[in-house]
């Protein structure tokens, strides 16, 4: 598909996903509609991840030629990796998954702070992002100073993370999207803010990297967290952090351990058949987005995606907004959806999010409820206590028709 294709073909691009035609007993396929919890798998990936395993295993630095082509299929993935989010590949740290290795970095990263420092939160953001900060902050006597949200849009207050910001800054994490009402804050303008500090910027974006590209280098944070498993591949933490702030920390490390970056920051044996699926998957967007080095197909890939997702969120919108029963947590003006992923918090009427949930499920309709990880949020908004919310989210192998779907399946349900 060349870069300049305004649609995407949907129908051969579902044809890569084998999830999507599992049906339900009445015939009609399922519809996948809590993408943000976790996107179906291309089959290019489940390919290099199956082939990956036929091929043999060994571990890294070996003389033999196995040993050697798993050395090659790391180099291989952090390259991919690097292209994915705008960073060099010795920026990449691959884990198990993204909140062990938050977990891993704010350890090192919590260890350079003293009694009085200050850290950076928001209320927006999913506990992986929030909590492995706390845990460090707590551990070195620093205060956490979080930034609120705008009750009725749920986007970030830019006067609260204003007045979070001050000397003793040393660390700013917030999301490039959120994973439970879809919001985008405005990361260039939050990061230039937050480096005016002098502080370290952690952002999340696994739940933005599902539908928009990443480039660490020109935001200008520090550390940028992502998950394949959200965008087609594999169970896995892919986590960019720039090479200079790497360098400046210790990692907690056996002492057999490789004491260069990023090898350092990666404990024990990495996962390398879920590395060949990434790979796998990072090609899958880059082939979307036609021809061109990786990094400019990424990016044209994603914007197919975007352009897509568009028509399915507007039109989501404008049939919800029809739908006096259901409550739409977040952004809703259909003229903000540069403010916004397709993933959407509803509350269905006074029903318990997971009896919607339910009732979906029974129309073949997949969706998720309670919290997702992001509890501050829902706390803020009142909700924790009695369920959270319902979490329907669309990306771009979705079609109209599963909107409608999924619309008519919320309208069925008593009022």
């Amino acid at each position: 598909m060349a870069a300049t294709d305004t649609t995407l073909d949907v129908t051969a691009l579902r044809g890569r996903f084998p999830a999507l035609a599992r049906v339900a007993p009445d015939g009609r396929p399922y519809v996948w509609a809590d993408a943000p919890g976790g996107s179906q798998m291309v089959d290019t990936a489940i390919a290099a991840i199956t082939d990956r395993i036929r091929g043999g295993a060994s571990n890294t630095h070996g003389v033999f030629p196995l040993s050697v082509e798993i050395d090659a299929l790391i180099t291989d993935a952090r390259r991919a990796g690097a292209d994915l989010l705008g960073c060099d590949p010795n920026e990449v740290l691959f884990g198990q998954n993204t909140t062990s290795l938050l977990l891993h970095l704010s350890r090192s990263i919590g260890r350079t702070w003293r009694r009085g420092d200050e850290i950076v939160v928001t209320r927006l953001d999913h506990d992986a992002n929030i909590r492995p900060w706390l845990l460090a902050a707590r551990d070195a006597g620093a205060t956490v100073r979080w930034v609120d949200v705008h009750e009725d849009d749920v986007t970030i207050d830019l006067g609260s993370f204003d007045a979070q910001l001050t000397d003793r800054t040393k660390l700013v994490a917030f999301t490039l999207a959120s994973n439970a009402v879809g919001t985008i804050p405005p990361a260039a303008d939050l990061i230039a803010r937050a480096k005016r500090t002098g502080a370290i910027v952690a952002i999340d974006g696994v739940h933005f990297a599902q539908h928009r590209a990443i480039d660490l280098h020109t935001l200008g944070a520090d550390i940028v967290a992502t998950s394949p498993y959200k965008y087609f591949g594999p169970h896995q933490g892919l986590v960019g952090v720039r090479a200079d702030l790497l360098a400046s920390l210790e990692p907690y490390k056996l002492r057999a351990a490789p004491d260069d970056d990023p090898d350092r920051w990666e404990s024990g044996t990495q996962n390398h058949e879920a590395l060949a699926g990434t790979i796998a998957a990072i090609d899958y967007i880059a082939g979307v987005g036609g021809g061109g080095d990786r990094p400019s197909r990424i990016r044209a890939g994603y914007a197919a995606f975007e352009r897509h997702e568009r028509t399915l969120a507007e039109r989501f919108l404008e049939g919800v907004a029809r739908l006096d029963h259901v409550r739409v947590y977040g952004i809703t003006d259909p003229a903000r959806l540069d403010e916004r992923t397709p993933t959407f918090a509803v509350r269905v009427g006074g029903r318990d999010p997971v009896e919607t949930c339910r009732a979906l499920a029974e129309r073949g309709i997949f969706t998720w409820d309670g919290h997702y990880y992001a509890i501050e949020i829902f706390e803020r908004l009142g909700l924790l206590a009695d369920g959270g919310a319902v979490r329907i989210g669309f990306c771009h192998y979705h079609t109209p028709d599963e909107v409608d779907r999924v619309l008519q399946g919320l309208a069925e349900l008593p009022r």
